[in-house]
């Protein structure tokens, strides 16, 4: 019991750099608390002891401004930041390493009985005032953005923003990021930031003309693979290398006329 409890405080450490030392998590962390509390509760729960689970639920949300159903399932390292006003409904399942921030509800969208809350598997965040409704899964590594309000299944890795709540990127993008940075580096273009997040019209044209180039590269090695089989000779043939200080004189020139 006392290594779990000194796992949860070395989980506070990782997460939150305004943790200065262990008796200030231990004291002043009202999501360590609420935490604690419900595994309390939740024990409780399980052996039927169903009026005193509650009963210790609410005290817990008196003290910490945070709602746990006592029949919630919370993993390992389980993380809320501030923490108030955050809302787990009792059919909801937590993974371990979740991190939760101020305002989270995870509730549910029927009044049936059964499953009717999500499930948040292993490394998901979920930003401040998001609102996850409903019996679904929110993949492993998944990120929610601030107030959004998600209603349907989130694929792991991915990451949610907006009302109603949209895939803004998928985990197979960051390979496709990943050569992106890797095209960029062959055509020396030394100041590429283009991601995503990059509202700026122009990161967007040069992010699609390097998709584009990766492309084209795929497609002229395979060309150049079958050109080999049927004509050895032409493998002897090389391509003039891509210098980036042929191409940083037309960088600027661009930035000057842009």
């Amino acid at each position: 019991m006392f290594e779990r409890l000194r796992e949860d405080v070395r989980s506070v450490f990782d997460r939150d750099p305004a943790a200065r030392n262990f008796l200030e998590v231990l004291t002043n962390y009202p999501g360590l608390h609420a935490v604690w509390w419900h595994r309390l509760a939740h024990a409780l729960w399980q052996r039927n002891f169903k009026w005193l689970a509650r009963l210790i639920s609410n005290f817990a949300r008196w003290m910490t401004g945070i709602e746990i159903h006592p029949g919630a399932r919370i993993g390992r390292r389980f993380f809320i930041d501030h923490g108030m006003g955050v809302v787990i409904g009792e059919t909801a399942e937590v993974g371990d390493d979740v991190t939760l921030y101020q305002g989270v509800t995870l509730g549910g969208t029927t009044w049936n009985k059964g499953k009717r809350h999500p499930t948040l598997e292993n490394n998901v965040i979920v930003g401040a005032g998001a609102k996850i409704l409903g019996p679904f899964t929110v993949g492993a590594g998944a990120k929610i953005g601030s107030n959004a309000v998600v209603t349907k299944a989130v694929p792991a890795g991915a990451t949610v923003v907006g009302i109603p709540g949209r895939i803004v990127r998928r985990a197979e993008e960051d390979a496709s990021e990943e050569q992106r940075r890797q095209m960029a580096d062959k055509v020396g273009f030394d100041a590429y930031g283009v991601t995503n997040e990059v509202s700026d019209p122009v990161a967007h044209a040069i992010g699609c003309m390097l998709d584009h180039l990766q492309a084209m590269d795929k497609r002229m090695d395979k060309m150049g693979s079958v050109l080999c089989e049927l004509r050895p000779e032409y493998c002897d043939e090389q391509l003039p290398e891509l210098k980036k200080e042929d191409f940083e004189g037309a960088v600027e020139e661009g930035l000057k006329s842009s």
